[in-house]
């Protein structure tokens, strides 16, 4: 029996650190269904909303959360593609800090059976940015190279396993020599430290000063005009995230001549329409690779839901390796 209340997280700009507080279960709209969380996955979005920096689509929960694991309690009017008791994991564009969420039906992926209710929570933000960067944006064609900032982030983790399973070739930058090494062991032909190294630098010279096809870059800021110097003629980059900051400095000469793209991969703010086929090519091209262990989910910590701040403050630091999740149930 689904409960009338429920423990959260409100989202709201300014409510720093974060709090557990009591929320109406909400009730699943048109084509909705309605989960009781297993296990919440972090991301940085959810700091930056916090910070009023990213905040929820119109219309959206403003509870936090961008992706959970567990099972469907309740179908909302016209839902059709599960049933209640399937144990799922879904793509949120809020709601996800909390015992019970409400998702569009398309926007759910059925829980790998291998794979525990916290490993499954860390994978549909992950995946989906992976599949919306690489390909929906990036166009990565066969026997193309990839450049990940952030090679083992929670995005990082799986989109080297990603690539390499799809026979790529692989670098990537990480901030200590532990987290290259992990790096490499996920995939990457070689793994750079940005505190210590120059990755334009050292990408060009791994690649005979040709430079990479596709750049995945979640810094943003100053990264930019070096991504360009070690981008390949006709390449592209793909910038998911400015932790770096929103303000750069490019060099359209070189963008013209070398006829590099300059392209922008977000998901949360777009439809359900786009947001439920992304799931879908998500179902397709990369759940297989899951469930046959060839794509694993890499976490750091999993923190009871009453540690949300404790949470929030590792994800600040930047230490970890992978995800970070939350334990809710």
């Amino acid at each position: 029996m689904v409960s009338a209340r429920m423990r959260a997280v409100n989202g709201n700009p300014g409510e720093i650190p974060p709090r557990i507080a009591s929320f109406d279960v909400p009730k699943p709209g048109n084509r909705e269904v309605l989960v009781r969380v297993a296990a919440a996955g972090l991301n940085r979005a959810d700091l930056s909303q916090l910070k009023g920096r990213y905040p929820a689509p119109p219309g959206a929960s403003k509870i936090l959360g961008l992706e959970v694991a567990g099972t469907i309690v309740e179908m909302g009017p016209g839902a059709t593609r599960w049933r209640e008791g399937d144990e799922v994991c879904a793509l949120l564009s809020g709601g996800g800090y909390a015992e019970y969420c409400s998702v569009p039906e398309g926007q759910c992926l059925l829980k790998p059976t291998e794979l525990t209710m916290i490993e499954a929570a860390s994978l549909p933000e992950a995946c989906a940015t992976v599949q919306n960067a690489l390909w929906r944006t990036g166009a990565l064609q066969a026997g193309e190279s990839v450049l990940f900032h952030g090679g083992v982030s929670g995005i990082g983790a799986i989109a080297l396993q990603v690539a390499s399973a799809r026979g790529h070739r692989i670098y990537a930058t990480a901030g200590t020599e532990a987290k290259c090494s992990l790096a490499v062991q996920l995939g990457a032909e070689q793994a750079i430290n940005y505190r210590t190294n120059d990755f334009a630098l050292e990408v060009l010279a791994a690649t005979g000063n040709r430079g990479v096809d596709v750049i995945v870059d979640m810094v943003g800021g100053s990264y930019l005009k070096r991504d360009m110097a070690c981008t390949a003629a006709n390449g592209r980059i793909v910038v998911i995230s400015f932790l770096d900051g929103n303000q750069a400095e490019i060099d359209l000469r070189v963008m013209m001549t070398r006829e590099i793209s300059l392209l922008v991969a977000s998901i949360r703010y777009q439809s359900i329409e786009y947001k439920s086929e992304l799931i879908g090519e998500v179902e397709q091209n990369i759940w297989p690779l899951i469930n046959a262990g060839r794509v694993r989910p890499v976490i750091d910590q999993v923190l009871p839901f009453e540690e949300v701040a404790a949470a929030h403050e590792l994800m600040q630091k930047g230490n970890h390796s992978g995800k970070l999740v939350l334990q809710i149930a």
